[in-house]
């Protein structure tokens, strides 16, 4: 048998490449065209190699796409013209956010650009660049209101009721006391619908200022002026101070002195011509109330004095920090004078406090000390004393105001030693008189000077002076 199929063998010879197993050989790989018998309804045909190689190639390309498109179709991958799978520059794929803020279409059509022109989306009132028209009315839409188109709008502004208007006012009549802006208080006071409580507004001011200060009655003096014709008019001031009269007993429940110092406002505010001559006239007798009484006849007495030429305008005085340093010395020296004359402390640290220049009060020491030397005898020396040490317990005067006050005599008691010969030696007196009463501490009392006294020759100087030491 074996004999039999060798020598059929070497009748039918067999190439090589027959023998392979696969469908395709090496030259197929190569792109070697050649032909291959094969049998389709029993009828033998040869198919080109290269096409089924093609077919192959490019049904496994797209199988893989269609598989990693949902996934990777943000990287770029592509098909080269021979059917190789190619990738583009990497993209970074995007997440859900990213996608849900991605105004491109989403169905996979068009060129990629943003969904209507890029006017699309929440919070946008169009494209880029797009500048809008005037609407115009359609007359022929059924919600058209004729009507309509006169019509003018405006911020409408509540009255104020008198729980409010004293809740409102009050912190605006607070505030101007620190900066004294009459404008401001006008501006603030306009955009308010005061209506019917626009009389409120003296009426409120002068009572917080009969509790404050005297350079807040000055303030508020000229505020009432000022706001006269641009928000109050003359009526409203009337009105205002009749309230005032009416409620004065009240008043004086807080403050004693409210009769007088109504009187004072009414006599300012006339001469100011924020009220008529004859307002204080036309009481006569029709008060029954004590205390409205006192208050117009303060305000006569002062009418009738400003023609002898007293300066109504001046009535309250001016604020610590605008007053002249002259006048301040003046007024300092005054209040020395009457606290020697009748020897009562607290009248005097009421009238320093008065002042309102706490800044000052190094003054009122160095002139004080000024009174010890310059006067003769143990009386003043010790009344000036007990004074700076009811001052300085009371805290009225500062320890860096007492330091600057005795400084100031220190460095000018030379000069003064000029007209007053013992000067140094009352100083020193008053010195240790001062820290033995707490009033300074050591450092301020080894700061006095002393003068040298004159040597001699038995004494081994030769007679020279001795210098003046600090």
């Amino acid at each position: 048998m074996a004999t039999e199929c060798e020598a059929w063998l070497n009748a039918n010879p067999v190439e090589a490449d027959d023998l392979s197993d696969s469908f395709l050989s090496g030259d197929e790989e190569r792109g070697v065209v050649r032909k291959v018998d094969n049998e389709i309804n029993g009828n033998w045909i040869a198919a080109p190699t290269s096409s089924i190689h093609e077919a192959r190639v490019k049904a496994k390309a797209k199988r893989r796409l269609r598989k990693n498109s949902s996934r990777d179709s943000g990287r770029g991958d592509s098909l080269s013209d021979n059917g190789d799978s190619t990738r583009g520059p990497l993209v970074p794929p995007t997440s859900p956010k990213g996608k849900l803020l991605d105004r491109r279409s989403r169905m996979g059509k068009g060129r990629g650009l943003p969904k209507k022109g890029g006017a699309g989306g929440k919070g946008v009132w169009g494209p880029p660049g797009e500048v809008y028209d005037l609407e115009e009315v359609d007359v022929k839409d059924p919600n058209y209101d004729e009507d309509q188109e006169n019509c003018v709008y405006e911020t409408v502004v509540l009255p104020l009721d008198e729980k409010d208007f004293e809740k409102t006012v009050t912190p605006i009549v607070q505030e101007y006391f620190e900066h004294g802006d009459t404008s401001e208080v006008a501006e603030l006071l306009a955009e308010l619908n005061l209506g019917h409580m626009r009389s409120g507004v003296p009426m409120l001011a002068v009572s917080l200022a009969l509790e404050a200060k005297a350079s807040h009655r000055e303030l508020t003096s000229r505020l009432l002026s000022d706001l006269c014709g641009r928000v109050l008019s003359l009526r409203d001031v009337e009105t205002a101070f009749h309230k005032l009269l009416r409620e004065l007993p009240d008043l004086v429940l807080d403050t004693p002195g409210a009769p007088q110092l109504v009187g004072q406002f009414i006599a300012r505010a006339v001469r100011d011509e924020i009220l008529s001559k004859s307002y204080i006239e036309s009481y006569k007798g029709k008060v029954d109330c004590e205390h409205a009484r006192a208050a117009l006849d303060r305000a006569t007495v002062l009418l009738k004095m400003s023609r002898g030429g007293l300066r109504i305008d001046n009535l309250w005085g001016l604020g610590g920090g605008q007053r002249p340093v002259t006048q301040l010395i003046k007024e300092v020296n005054l209040l020395l004078k009457e606290y020697l004359l009748s020897g009562d402390v607290v009248e005097a640290e009421r009238c320093l406090r008065e002042l309102e220049v706490p800044h000052f009060h190094h003054e009122f020491v160095y002139e004080a000390i000024v009174m010890v030397l310059e006067s003769k005898g143990d009386k003043i020396f010790k009344m000036v004393l007990q004074l700076l040490k009811f001052l300085w317990e009371s805290s009225v005067i500062t320890v860096d105001q007492m330091r600057r006050g005795y400084q100031r005599v220190y460095m000018e008691i030379a000069e003064i030693n000029i007209d007053v010969p013992c000067a140094y030696a009352v100083l020193e007196q008053f010195v240790e008189k001062s820290f033995s009463a707490g009033i300074i501490d050591k450092r301020m009392r080894d700061l006095c000077p002393s003068r040298g006294r004159k040597r001699f020759v038995s004494e081994g100087d030769g007679g020279r002076l001795k210098l003046e030491s600090y």
